[in-house]
């Protein structure tokens, strides 16, 4: 009779982790969809800068390429593929950084309402990546924690939990969001 209440209380407790562990993936898959949504919303955002500035700056065409280019390259990467986005998006920031910093060259870039409005909802846009980056890699560690420590590890192992990755750039300069100053 002892054995058989052990053995029940070694299940609920089982339940509770896997349950635990479930709650944790759906929160981490929840939060990167998330940082999905606000990239996708930046991607969006891309083409209709881009032909503000050819009418000002049609001369930098290698430029404007080749955002459109990293831009095309970021919503290529596969969904679940979290380093790799994290990858694309730092090169897509850099290049953003440089169309920014052509405005420096055209005063009257710098003065279109257009751009300014632009530039304004890609800075809002940035600050809330960097929120829902914030929230996913929270999520991803606390699922990491629950694969990671006893006893959830056993649970995890035995039904397969895996560890997140972490949405972090590689690039340490790619960390910054672009100063633009007008």
């Amino acid at each position: 009779m002892i054995g058989l209440a052990i053995a029940a209380v070694v299940v609920i407790y089982a339940i509770i982790i896997y349950n635990g562990l479930v709650r944790a993936r759906q929160v981490k898959e929840e939060s990167w969809s998330g940082i999905d949504v606000q990239l996708k919303r930046r991607a969006d955002l891309i083409p209709n800068l881009i032909e503000t500035v050819k009418g000002y700056a049609s001369h930098e065409k290698e430029t404007l390429e080749k955002v459109v280019e990293l831009r095309n390259q970021a919503q290529a990467v596969p969904a679940g593929d979290v380093a790799g986005r994290a990858q694309a998006e730092g090169l897509l920031s850099q290049a953003l950084g440089r169309i920014f910093a052509l405005a420096e060259a055209y005063p009257d870039l710098k003065a279109n309402e257009n751009f300014a409005e632009l530039q304004q909802s890609l800075e809002t846009l940035e600050d809330e990546i960097q929120m829902s980056r914030r929230y996913y890699n929270g999520a991803a560690r606390d699922l990491n924690v629950k694969v990671e420590s006893f006893p959830s590890n056993l649970v995890a192992s035995l039904f397969k939990f895996i560890k997140a990755p972490y949405f972090e750039i590689e690039n340490p300069a790619d960390r910054a969001v672009p100063t633009v100053k007008f």
